[in-house]
């Protein structure tokens, strides 16, 4: 009997369907790791919030202040572990008039929809600390794939494909620090498949060293869809790999 994602074994337990040669399986101990990694994650969260405090209340003023009668904070459906839907809170950066349930790079031309705050809280990525909430309820973990719009049915099912919903959605990632909002649909499945093949103490290490340069410099901020000249140097490993037919099948399964 099929469930979920997964099926039921001849011993009654849950087990994922398993994708082929593409679907990562991860270790024993990697997935020991990530239990404990995950308890200490949701204590940070929750220390994060208490010295973080101040800085949530001059940002709610000042969101207040700029726009009475919008939401201080913002919340999205998004798809997480074992791909079950949970609400993502961020702080507000775009005007309620904006498209709901559309990821920003799929806008045309999100530069209207984004307050002139907003876009400091974007640059900054102060936008993204409201995620510690996600993280103290164990929705999230600091380090792992971004949460996708559940819109986004093309890299979800290539997620789904590869096992990467075996792991918690981060605040930050393998593809946030390669290119973040520069890097193409396949490239970020390429990345996110990397990460579940090498999740550690030491890439984890290796990613928030990473994530506070590329934070710092401002690096691989897009808003909106990307000029393809951006992208020319995409790996491209998806793009002419059987996956793509896979998803195109099970789209037109889905039309019928």
């Amino acid at each position: 009997m099929q469930q979920g994602w997964g099926i039921e074994s001849h011993n009654g337990s849950w087990e994922p369907i398993k994708f082929g040669r593409y679907y990562v399986r991860m270790t024993a101990g990697q997935k020991q790791y990530l239990k404990i990694r995950g308890i200490l994650e949701r204590l940070m969260a929750v220390l994060a919030l208490v010295l973080l405090s101040p800085l949530f209340l001059v940002v709610s003023i000042a969101q207040k202040m700029s726009a009475p009668d919008e939401p201080v904070f913002f919340k999205q459906k998004r798809v997480g572990k074992d791909a079950h839907c949970f609400n993502i809170v961020k702080f507000r950066t775009m005007k309620s008039s904006a498209p709901k349930n559309v990821a920003t790079g799929d806008l045309e031309s999100p530069e209207r929809y984004i307050s002139k705050l907003g876009r400091f809280l974007r640059d900054t990525s102060i936008d993204e600390l409201p995620q510690l909430i996600n993280v103290a309820r164990g929705e999230m973990g600091l380090i792992g794939p971004r949460p996708l719009v559940y819109t986004e049915r093309q890299i979800r099912f290539l997620r789904r494909w590869y096992g990467i919903y075996q792991v918690k959605p981060g605040i930050t990632g393998w593809a946030q620090v390669n290119g973040r909002d520069t890097v193409d649909v396949y490239d970020k499945v390429f990345y996110d498949r990397e990460y579940v093949q090498k999740v550690g103490l030491l890439f984890d290490i290796k990613i928030i060293l990473k994530s506070v340069a590329v934070v710092l410099g401002h690096h691989g901020i897009v808003d909106g869809k990307i000029d393809p000249q951006i992208r020319r140097e995409s790996i491209v490993l998806l793009r002419e790999s059987e996956l793509l037919t896979h998803v195109q099948n099970d789209e037109e399964e889905e039309v019928v």
